[in-house]
């Protein structure tokens, strides 16, 4: 067995695939670009930059689809081919770089973790750019895996954070935020707003926005804070006192179980058929978490390490 060492990037390598199917090692990397190279002949196929450090990468191996995320918060989808790439389309919809990516190609969906302390379900395969919005941790997101026999997704952040969101239920999308010069509720103008300030002789407010109807709303009329799982609410956000008497309070039933791993997790990997999981942080401590307890289709109320 021979090694050869290849040189793809000219800064830190972020992620990695090997591809048993096209023989093939597609990377990312800080030198904001993808690569994809043969491992029979150990030449570069080809290369695709960024605008920005590319951070995470995913692969579909029939298709021969790549997915990128990157600092800059978007997800670059790319078909490679030998010597040559086109660029399919650009998904946007964080606030901060991405930090993780998983791939389910079997349901054809993507699930991206960011900076932002959120997780989007892209719907690759439905075509009608359908996006949940999942949000419950409080720290970077930097860990994902979806498990397809029980329909949960698995995610980990900065601060320790392990959630379990259950993904075989009906869910909704969150609004578009929308744009107004005044409370779309009482009518009373934003700050920036000069004119009707002048004319009704009274101070701007300050713009906030309701999580459910993405009405633009002032502070007043939206005094009230709720969960609200179905949106993927999974801590109390800000809704207009309007919508807040819409929920009830089996709307508020959570959607997902939150778990303590006690250590910052970098990387988490899993095993389901052993029920097993591993995660690693920058503690440089590696834990094997036993995950065998279920319960239904849902995993047990808590993980206990090995």
């Amino acid at each position: 067995m021979t090694l050869n060492m290849v040189k793809t990037h000219q800064n830190r390598v972020s992620d990695m695939v090997f591809s048993m199917e096209s023989e093939w090692v597609v990377s990312t990397g800080h030198d904001k670009s993808v690569s994809w190279m043969c491992t029979q002949s150990g030449s570069m196929l080809g290369r695709h930059y960024f605008n920005s450090w590319a951070s995470c990468l995913q692969y579909d191996h029939e298709t021969q689809h790549a997915f990128i995320g990157d600092f800059s918060g978007q997800i670059t989808l790319l078909k490679l081919e030998k010597q040559t790439y086109s660029t399919i389309t650009t998904l946007k919809g964080h606030e901060g770089s991405i930090g993780a990516l998983w791939w389910d190609p079997v349901q054809r969906l993507l699930f991206s973790g960011a900076s932002d302390h959120s997780i989007i379900m892209w719907d690759i395969g439905g075509r009608k750019g359908r996006t949940l919005l999942l949000q419950g941790h409080h720290e970077r997101v930097q860990a994902l895996r979806y498990l397809q026999f029980t329909r949960q997704l698995v995610s980990c952040s900065a601060d320790g954070g392990i959630a379990v969101w259950n993904m075989d239920t009906q869910r909704e999308e969150a609004p578009q935020w929308l744009d107004s010069d005044s409370c779309q509720k009482c009518e009373q103008p934003f700050f920036w707003n000069i004119k009707q300030m002048w004319d009704t002789k009274t101070l701007g407010l300050r713009q906030h926005h309701c999580r459910k109807c993405g009405k633009a709303v002032c502070g007043k009329c939206s005094s009230k804070r709720s969960t609200f799982p179905i949106m993927g609410f999974e801590f109390p956000v800000r809704v207009c006192d309007a919508c807040f008497d819409t929920i009830k309070e089996e709307d508020r039933t959570p959607l997902a179980t939150f778990h303590e791993g006690k250590h910052n997790i970098a990387h988490m990997d899993m095993d389901p058929s052993r029920g097993l999981m591993v995660t690693c942080g920058s503690d440089r401590i590696v834990k094997i978490w036993d995950m065998t307890q279920v319960v239904g289709r849902s995993l047990a109320t808590g993980f206990s390490p090995r």
